[in-house]
């Protein structure tokens, strides 16, 4: 029987990316009814927004999609197409693997790294709750807070609000140690900014400890986010799992990507008790639209980790082995993975996807 999954080829360089990430998990053998959904500027353009409700309507159907990079359009009530996907269909968890493939170009080759990145997706200042500069509201908001707790705030401020619960930390929490558990990792890394932000990052922090009373397999430890950044950049061997709210999940999967080679090696998932989308970390890159030239294998380990949530493994780990053998061999491989980006022996997106699939066989 096939696997109902919700196509979202994207815009920019999207489409292109899509096309190369579908023909490599068709050749898996694995079953896929693909249902594609447009979303972003090019559909925008048709229906007067980036995400129709036929998207959202799909993704809840299927409960899952791989999901191309979409730009987010300026000038619409949309502050992220992506934050708004997680935000609908209520994907708490973003989750980001960092290895090193052997062949790719990195000041970090020698070092192990092989880390996952467990972002809690719907809190946080990504909340969207904010109050613009000079409005009523916000000049409220500033005598209100002066009112509460004694804090004055200047009259030309800007304010976001950042909500941290118990109930969102919890789950993000246990979702990383019950991932850990299941891959068989050995740590889970609390990461936070508790020292200064007591009632948010303190309250994230302390649930993270009380959570981990239940998981005495797994090690647990906690590091401060500023600490956190020197030691992987020092010692990124020594992390493992590592759980983070929401901005600064973000900031440290960018610089956990930069270990391993880039963006275009940073793949990813977002994930709910209902629904799991699948992308890339990087965006659009619209300027290289219709060139055919960027490399492809963030979406490609993005289907990597949509094959392993179907219960695929077996293709899963024929396609992540087939991707690692295109890049230690160095030969089909776009500009970017070349040790000289001006390499003419660089392929297109389309090549490196063939190779990929003649590497499995």
């Amino acid at each position: 029987m096939a696997h109902q999954v919700t196509l979202i080829p994207g815009d920019g360089v999207g489409p292109e990316l899509a096309e190369a990430t579908r023909l490599c998990i068709d050749a898996t053998g694995v079953k896929i009814d693909w249902d594609v959904q447009e979303a972003g500027v090019d559909i925008m353009e048709k229906v007067g927004t980036p995400v129709p409700d036929s998207v959202i309507e799909s993704i809840r159907r299927t409960k899952v999609a791989l999901k191309a990079p979409i730009t987010t359009p300026v000038g619409t009530g949309f502050r992220s197409v992506n934050v708004y996907l997680r935000q609908a269909l209520d994907l708490y968890a973003c989750v980001r693997p960092c290895k090193i493939y052997k062949g790719v170009r990195t000041y970090f080759d020698k070092a192990k790294v092989d880390l996952v990145i467990v972002r809690e997706n719907t809190e946080d200042l990504y909340a969207g709750i904010e109050f613009e500069k000079g409005k009523p509201e916000t000049a409220q908001l500033i005598d209100d807070i002066k009112k509460l707790n004694g804090k004055t705030i200047r009259p030309d401020s800007g304010i976001s609000i950042k909500p941290i619960s118990v109930a969102g930390s919890e789950r993000i929490v246990r979702y990383a140690f019950e991932y850990a558990r299941k891959h068989g990792r050995k740590k889970v890394t609390a990461v936070h900014k508790a020292n200064i932000l007591k009632f948010s990052d303190g309250l994230f922090l302390e649930v993270a400890r009380d959570v981990a009373k239940s998981y005495t397999d797994i090690e647990f430890e906690d590091r401060i986010v500023d600490n956190m950044c020197m030691q992987l950049v020092q010692k990124p061997e020594l992390y493992d799992v590592m759980v983070l709210p929401n901005l600064y999940g973000d900031i440290v999967s960018d610089l956990c990507a930069g270990l391993i080679g880039g963006l275009g090696m940073a793949p990813g998932a977002n994930i709910g008790e209902k629904g799991a989308v699948f992308e890339a970390t990087h965006g659009s890159a619209p300027k290289y639209k219709g060139q055919w030239k960027l490399n492809p294998t963030a979406l490609i380990l993005s289907g990597v980790l949509m094959l392993e949530h179907l219960g695929e493994t077996e293709a899963a780990a024929r396609l992540d082995k087939a991707v690692a053998h295109v890049i230690a061999e160095g030969k089909d491989v776009t500009y970017d993975m070349k040790p000289h980006r001006d390499d003419p022996t660089a392929v297109g997106t389309l090549e490196m996807a063939k190779a990929i699939i003649k590497a499995m066989g």
